[in-house]
């Protein structure tokens, strides 16, 4: 981030420079890399570490890095650039948010970059799609941030929740928090994530409910509508002074294995010690593995990631037991454990009709109610 006293100086010199419009994803890099969630990345990747991540999951020094983060741009606007020389980098409404020093331009290698990063070269996959839409020039250089809001404000920026690593660090400190596990969601809570949220704080000392607030994909659901359902769950049913909320402005990828690594390294720089890896972490459809998500921090020492990653299995309520279950803790009985769909659990809040308590806590299901018979009445 560019020091206010500069920044005055910066927007003077940009204003003759060649100009890039960032897409929504390239916006949210932009913002994890100028905070600091993105650390060690100063800036978008050069050739030698897109390569080397693609490729081995590092950047180009050896250091674990799973997903390139790149600034894509089309022919016209590689031709207006030159190596050596800065760029302006705007949102898409115009406001300028950054400086680049342009240290590379290289063709993206997409072919490189998409069966590497999400297994699959499907363009019904999101992030795939994405890629594939994206420019066929990468520029790569140090990022100077003036600003990480647009002058539009359209987007819900939820600013009291928003605090970058240095923040969430300093509040663990303060808090006498040393053990912190983090949970990532881009979904509302439900009682499944509830129970692995639970008996990780049985561990650490607090939790960081992380939810992701940057670009998703059509379909999911809004990040306002998700957020309240955060605040409603954990002012009803967690310990207000081990439970802390917080934002993520990052873009999913829906990545899978890799992305659950990016996710686990963004939580370390937030401060966090432990990392919730359920099911089909950062998943999409059925193109991962139940826990390959889990199995992939396999390929890393605690040297290399040092936050700590608890792997919980699937989790269910079970009508015997009379609480949640998993392979683990409870033997599986044909019936016995209420599993719903998204779709039927969909269909049923656009009805009206809340979930099954053992799915879903009834303040939730309000919520999301709420949202999905406005979502689905005629406009």
């Amino acid at each position: 981030m560019v020091p206010e006293a500069d920044a005055q100086k910066l927007k003077d010199a940009a204003a003759s420079m060649p100009s890039i419009t960032m897409s929504a994803k390239q916006v949210c890099d932009l913002e994890m890399i100028g905070i600091g969630a993105f650390s060690p990345l100063e800036g978008f990747v050069g050739p030698d570490d897109f390569t080397s991540i693609c490729t081995n999951m590092r950047l180009s020094n050896g250091t674990p890095w799973p997903i390139p983060i790149t600034l894509a741009v089309d022919d016209a606007t590689k031709d207006a650039l030159a190596e050596g020389k800065q760029a302006a980098l705007h949102h898409p409404d115009g406001t300028l948010m950054a400086v680049i020093d342009v240290t590379s331009i290289y063709a993206h290698d997409k072919k490189l970059e998409i069966p590497n990063v999400f297994g699959t070269e499907d363009e019904a996959h999101p992030g795939v799609k994405a890629v594939v839409d994206e420019g066929d020039w990468l520029v790569g250089g140090p990022v100077h941030v003036i600003t990480t809001e647009a002058d539009s404000g359209d987007a819900e920026r939820f600013e009291s929740h928003r605090l970058p690593p240095a923040k969430t660090r300093e509040a663990f400190d303060k808090l006498g928090w040393s053990r912190v596990a983090a949970f990532q969601t881009r979904n509302p809570i439900h009682r499944a994530h509830e129970y692995l949220c639970k008996c990780a704080q049985e561990i650490c000392d607090g939790l960081l409910v992380h939810p992701l607030v940057g670009e998703t994909k059509p379909g999911d659901i809004p990040a306002d509508v998700r957020m309240k359902c955060y605040e409603t769950i954990i002012e009803h049913y967690f310990v207000d002074e081990r439970t802390m909320l917080s934002v993520m402005p990052a873009a999913m990828r829906y990545a899978g294995p890799r992305e659950a690594i990016l996710h686990a390294l963004i939580r370390q720089n937030y401060g966090a010690s432990h990392f919730i890896v359920g099911r089909d972490h950062a998943g999409v459809g059925d193109y991962y593995g139940t826990y390959d998500a889990q199995l992939i921090f396999d390929q890393f020492t605690r040297d290399e990631i040092m936050v700590e990653p608890l792997k919980f299995e699937h989790a269910a309520w079970s009508n015997r037991a009379q609480g949640m279950v998993s392979a683990k803790t409870f033997p599986k009985i044909q019936g016995d454990q209420i599993f719903l769909s998204g779709t039927k659990v969909r269909e049923m809040l656009a009805r009206g009709e809340r979930p099954p308590g053992e799915f879903s806590r009834p303040e939730v299901a309000d919520v999301l109610i709420e949202w999905a018979v406005n979502a689905a009445a005629p406009a």
